[in-house]
């Protein structure tokens, strides 16, 4: 779906951003107009049946007055009456189910779009923004959008149709008694646009504060065993009721400012009954009405007066509408990943070298991550990236992966600035393997083939025994078939790792990024993971980030990185006979002394 240009909700006013969501519903441009031809019908049923009412009470006064009764004229009049309520209540239902039809497109299309940029996001705004709230404006604001639309476009054609008609029939029986109905509409308009205006601040508040709970609550639930071991219950609590307090606050006064101004409106409604009934006596009593007249006005009167209560409803649901809109607009005009100059140059044909030439590059509001990095990786090649956390370790394969873009510098491969490259094409040469293993909710069998499409069974198997995964999963009762949740339950830390391994395996990529793949495990479990990870290696070009300075022994090149700048590079054994920073960091992983290390070399 292609979603037109507008503001976001920042700088959105009410204006651009109800054109621009009703621009949306152009696709479904014939289900709208059948569902404004089905109300049309319905308000114009609703409207004359008052006044057949009217003559047929005439009917009635006069044979009681005049001795008799035209009995087939009235039962043509109540009949007319029953065929027009009838038909209105088809009508009624066709232009809600054409609404549905409409509004619930328009929701999957916007749903869709959503989903689309969140694929198209920079990795700078998932790092910016919560979770919580990302989810808040795909579901909750979404999902209001939805409910105000379906009322909106029913009631609101409808309202203002009624309200046409009925004035119009006012006006044919009686313009005195229609003066006196108009009377309130003034006061009942600014009335309406006052609470409207004001109402539009406090549900743009609740809905901001309604992202700001759902961050929060997301927030505990994924944390919530550190937030008991910690003993920090009562201060979740604490900053879950300070974020509750806020969103019923202003919740509150969303629909306070909204509630006021239903019952004014049926004040207005009770005063104007009040005058039209006692003018519209003393008319009959001076000739000037008929009974049946005074009756059909009285309900034109009250299908006049109902929907400027319910307009003036609607505007409140509009302006909450309005809001969810503006914040699910803003997400949408979000920046999103530059495109390539020119895709058009492609990528150059895997196993290419790949080169740092003097990178340097800083996270948005911070000093430079990593400084000056240059270094080459031929094909093949193993090259591990050590050193203290903070280093720009992690910085250098999101530089690689063009999750972000170098400050200054390029980077190349197989000659080719990668800047210069379709993102998605750049990334379809890497396979990746994460610290946090990432399963989605499915079976074992789908979350290994999910890193190649289409793969078969003996691709899937031959993947898993090759990472060590298929030894525990024909232990479990349903096998390859084991359901996953809750990120990979009921499968330890480790054995999660080992099926991300399997994924990595399966696809097959030219150029492997291990991202302290063997962190937080148990040694058992962490030599599995070095088995798999160096078959799965070989004949690829990998990127390996370690704090286990064992795990990176038979790297081709290793570079350590302090504070952002290559300090050392080289092979294992040449780093060690050098006894510099990365010796240091070696010895003191193993608690050992310079003069062991041919002791603990030969060890392993």
């Amino acid at each position: 779906m292609t979603v037109p240009a507008g503001a976001g909700a920042a700088d959105a006013g009410f204006r651009p951003t109800a054109r621009r969501l009703l621009g949306l519903l152009r696709p479904f441009r014939r289900l709208m107009f059948g569902a404004v031809a089905a109300t049309c019908a319905f308000a114009g049923l609703n409207v004359a049946a008052p006044k057949y009412l009217g003559d047929a009470t005439d009917v009635v006064v006069d044979g009681v007055s005049g001795g008799g009764m035209d009995q087939d004229r009235l039962v043509l009049l109540l009949a007319a009456v029953a065929v027009m309520y009838v038909f209105a209540s088809l009508f009624n239902w066709i232009q809600g189910a054409l609404t549905a039809r409409s509004v619930q497109g328009l929701m999957y299309n916007m749903r869709a779009a959503v989903e689309d940029k969140l694929h198209r996001l920079p990795a700078a705004y998932y790092r910016d923004s919560s979770r919580g709230d990302l989810l808040s404006r795909a579901t909750n604001d979404i999902d209001n959008i939805s409910q105000a639309l379906n009322q909106l476009l029913t009631q609101l054609i409808m309202s203002v149709l009624m309200l046409s008609g009925s004035l119009a029939m006012m006006l044919w029986i009686s313009p005195l008694l229609a003066a006196i109905a108009l009377a309130t509409v003034p006061l009942s308009t600014c009335i309406t646009v006052l609470m409207a205006r004001r109402s539009q601040m406090h549900y743009a508040r609740q809905w901001t504060e309604t992202g700001e709970l759902n961050a929060h609550a997301e927030e505990f639930i994924t944390g919530h065993e550190v937030i008991k071991a910690f003993g920090y219950q009562s201060r979740a609590a604490g900053v879950f009721a300070g974020s509750n307090s806020r969103l019923a606050r202003a919740s509150t006064k969303a629909q306070f400012s909204a509630g006021i101004v239903q019952p004014l409106m049926v004040l207005m409604s009770n005063l104007n009954y009040i005058a039209v009934a006692v003018i519209g006596a003393l008319q009959v009593i001076g000739g000037a009405m008929t009974i049946g007249g005074i009756q059909a006005f009285i309900q034109f009167s009250r299908l006049f007066t109902q929907p400027v209560g319910q307009i003036g409803g609607l505007l409140n649901v509009i302006q909450s509408c309005a809001a969810s809109a503006a914040r699910v607009f803003d997400l949408l005009d979000a920046a999103e990943e530059a495109a390539a100059p020119d895709a058009a140059a492609g990528l150059p044909a895997p196993g290419g070298p790949i080169e740092f030439d003097d990178v340097t590059f800083g996270y948005p509001g911070s000093s430079p991550a990593v400084r000056n990095l240059s270094f080459r990786v031929e094909p093949g090649q193993t090259v591990a990236v050590v050193g203290h956390t903070g280093a720009g370790k992690t910085t250098v394969v999101n530089l690689l992966m063009r999750f972000y873009d170098p400050t200054s510098g390029r980077i190349t491969i197989g000659g080719t600035d990668t800047a210069l490259m379709d993102r998605d094409r750049l990334r379809a040469q890497f396979g990746v393997v994460l610290q946090d293993a990432w399963l989605f909710g499915g079976t074992i069998r789908e979350n290994i083939a999910y890193g190649l499409p289409g793969a078969t069974e003996a691709g899937i198997l031959a993947a898993a025994e090759a990472s060590h995964v298929d030894r525990f999963v024909r232990a479990l009762p349903d096998g390859y078939d084991t359901v996953l949740e809750d990120g990979g339950e009921p499968l330890s830390r480790g054995q999660r790792q080992l099926v991300t391994i399997a994924r990595a395996q399966l696809a097959g990529r030219a150029v492997l990024v291990l991202d302290e793949a063997t962190s937080s495990v148990d040694s058992r479990t962490e030599l599995l993971i070095r088995q798999a990870t160096q078959q799965l290696r070989q004949g690829r070009t990998s990127f390996v980030i370690a704090h286990r300075l064992a795990t990176v022994r038979n790297a081709d090149l290793i570079l350590v990185m302090d504070h952002g700048r290559i300090v050392e590079q080289g092979t294992h054994q040449n780093l060690l006979a050098a006894n510099s920073y990365y010796a240091r960091l070696y010895y003191a992983q193993f608690a050992a002394r310079p003069g062991r290390a041919g002791v603990l070399e030969a060890g392993r």
